[in-house]
């Protein structure tokens, strides 16, 4: 699912909000009412929908902002040989 989640055997609900937080990151200027229509029909509700746009652009914000400012990143605990 790391990889590709749209492989992964998931809920109506998870693959909503993935298909959903996919196209805001990927084509922000491309988002419509019908995208939020999607995930109320997948059983969220507007606290929940408003939670999911949250994270995802703060996420976003968060891995621009460090890319803008060359900042390394830590190397994962499984990588670091013992």
């Amino acid at each position: 699912m790391s990889r590709d989640y749209r492989t992964a055997s998931l809920s109506v609900a998870d693959r909503s909000m993935l298909d959903y937080v996919a196209k805001l990151t990927r084509e922000p200027w491309a988002m419509l009412e019908a995208d939020v229509e999607d995930l109320r029909e997948a059983g969220f509700e507007d606290a929940a929908i408003l939670d999911i746009a949250q994270v995802a652009a703060y996420f976003a914000f968060v891995n621009r902002l460090a890319d803008g400012l060359g900042v390394e990143l830590e190397a994962r605990w499984e990588d670091v040989d013992p």
